[in-house]
């Protein structure tokens, strides 16, 4: 019983679907095909993700809408047995729409809207893999909803910022190490829905013509978890230690506070530099707490032990004609979760990508952006609560496209 109350506080410290190491920027396509970076650098509404300040650059009224499909999948091989076990994800669909708009041409006061989705996905993985009491299936769902405002205060500085509204839900299911009469382990099923509120500030000045520098705050974010609902699938004779019931838990999402450069030594070529901190030492305990304790079943603590953390993305762009647009890039971040800590619906390591990119303006209203961004991660770790021990290795590649219509 005291091996079943260890796997549950494992389950619900997992349990909640912004517990990524990780930042993901697939917030923008011309800025996805620069290595992610685009905070120094207005090229579109996506701006209004990467620095509110840089929209008070906009001369237009716009729509942008945006699909970023993530083929994504993991091979775990066991320290002990040496027996490998996959996952069999479905494609990922991370989505961004930004609305820009302007009293006047040429006002220095800008208006934005956004909603996009910085993480949500869906990991599964094969059937009795020997992970099976860590996880089974994780559906995630976010949006963040941010209207924005954005001001000229000079013919070289702009300031903007927004709040942030962020809803999620998540679906998680894992076996529990308990048989029935005829062999079939017991079931867990989580499923609940978060919400909280933040900001995004930013500054954009250009030092001179053909350099800019930029500063950008995403705030942390206190995400809550009301009224979840736990279901549990057990032999009869369990039931009342683990009864069907409702549970809240809360998690810190990490503050995000980047430096930009952005560098044009042409009007041909632009190139863009971020260097981001995320505050991820926030992330040091996940405490839950259920409606009704058991003996079996007790309100629950697990230590995480994140670190605030370093990454840098950067990337170019050459301007063809006034038809064609080409990017390269890429980054390199650091992990902020411990080896004790690496859990299998994601796992996260030191990541390296690369990514590319292309624009084609159909005409002065029109515009087609497509991006591709690929990395391959490998991590040799043992988690400390459910003492699952082997080599992670992640490989993942996320074509984009958009459309922009200006008016």
């Amino acid at each position: 019983m005291r091996k079943i109350l260890v796997f549950l506080t494992v389950l619900l410290s997992t349990s909640i679907f912004f517990c990524q190491g990780f930042q993901v920027n697939f917030q923008g396509q011309k800025q996805q095909g620069m290595g992610c970076a685009g905070t120094a650098l207005y090229q579109d509404g996506a701006s209004i993700f990467f620095n509110p300040g840089s929209v008070a650059f906009s001369n237009e009224n716009s729509i942008n809408l945006a699909v970023t499909p993530i083929f994504a999948n993991v091979l775990y091989t066991d320290s002990s047995t040496m027996e490998s076990y996959r996952t069999n994800n479905p494609i990922g669909t991370p989505f961004s729409a930004y609305g820009l708009f302007q009293l006047k041409d040429y006002a220095k006061l800008k208006f934005g809207i956004a909603a996009y989705t910085p993480f949500g996905s869906t990991v599964v993985w094969e059937d009795n893999w020997i992970g099976r009491f860590a996880l089974t299936r994780l559906k995630l769902q976010a949006i963040f909803i941010q209207p924005t405002i954005s001001y000229r205060i000079a013919d070289v500085i702009g300031i903007g910022g927004g709040l942030i509204l962020a809803l999620g839900t998540v679906e998680l299911e894992k076996d529990i190490p308990v048989q029935d009469s005829s062999g079939v382990f017991a079931h867990a099923k989580l499923t609940g829905k978060a919400r909280a509120v933040g900001f995004n500030f930013g500054v954009h000045y250009d030092l001179t013509k053909k350099v800019t520098v930029a500063v950008a705050y995403r705030s942390q974010i206190n995400m809550r978890l009301n009224e979840g609902e736990a279901e549990f699938t057990v032999p009869s004779s369990l039931d009342a230690n683990f009864p069907d019931q409702q549970f809240t838990g809360s998690l810190p999402l990490p503050s995000v506070t980047t430096l930009g450069l952005a560098y044009k030594p042409s009007k041909k070529v632009s190139c863009v530099l971020d260097i981001n901190y995320v505050g991820w030492k926030v992330y040091d305990t996940l405490a839950f707490d259920y409606e009704t304790n058991t003996s079996s079943l007790a309100d629950t603590k697990s230590p995480r032990n994140y670190h605030n953390i370093f990454a840098f993305r950067g990337g170019l762009a050459y301007e063809f004609n006034k038809f064609l647009t080409v990017r390269a890039g890429g980054g390199f971040g650091f992990t902020p979760v411990p080896t004790s800590s690496v859990t299998p619906e994601t796992p996260d390591a030191n990541r390296a990508y690369v990514t590319g990119g292309m624009s084609v303006h159909l005409n002065d209203q029109f515009c087609f952006d497509a991006s591709i961004y690929y990395t391959q991660l490998q991590r040799t770790a043992t988690n400390g609560e459910t003492n699952l021990s082997g080599t992670f290795e992640t490989k993942a590649i996320a074509p984009g496209f958009a459309f922009v219509y200006k008016f």
